[in-house]
């Protein structure tokens, strides 16, 4: 026997259209969140403005050349070897920290890559020729030292309190390790 749904026909001018079902719906609405992922990694992958490179940088460049500079000044005084051993070591222990704090604020990605980054790794400074002289040494670290402190004053935290560090440890190597 037919049902009564089966015996009256639609009309011609409303089409008959099911209900959708729960399979449907979750279909779309997976799509809809799939298409919003999407268009969020394209518009994070489309800036193409490179960060600036870090401050610190050009601390870690200047501890570099002053290590640099005191491991050359040994042969115009050589009378002054212990002096300038610990100068260079300290100069290069404060690069080493400055590299660990630029690193730091770069950040690493979960699966240990490192995200691109303005702050390329820096050169090891050329020794001078002919070797500098105390008073040269000296100069350079007070200029470090301004530098540092400068810096320092513009920052907060650790960063600043790096700096600092840095700055005092400048000033006893001018004021007192090479006097």
């Amino acid at each position: 026997m037919p049902s009564r749904l089966d015996v009256i026909p639609a009309p011609p001018d409303r089409p008959v259209s099911p209900r959708p079902d729960r399979r449907s719906v979750l279909r779309s609405a997976g799509g809809g969140a799939l298409a919003l992922v999407a268009l969020g990694a394209a518009t994070a992958c489309a800036d193409k403005t490179p960060p600036a490179p870090d401050v610190l940088v050009t601390q870690e460049v200047s501890a570099r050349t002053d290590a640099v500079w005191a491991k050359a000044a040994i042969a115009a005084a050589p009378e002054h070897t212990a002096a300038l051993n610990t100068v260079a070591a300290q100069r290069t222990e404060h690069a080493a920290a400055l590299r660990t704090e630029i690193d730091r604020a770069t950040g690493v990605y979960g699966d240990g890559t490192k995200p691109r980054s303005a702050t390329p790794p820096v050169a090891e400074p050329v020794a001078p020729t002919p070797p500098p002289d105390l008073a040269a040494i000296r100069t350079r670290l007070t200029e470090s030292q301004h530098s540092a402190a400068d810096l320092a004053t513009t920052l907060s935290g650790y960063r600043a309190g790096l700096l600092g560090s840095i700055s005092a440890c400048c000033a006893t190597h001018a004021g007192v390790v090479l006097a």
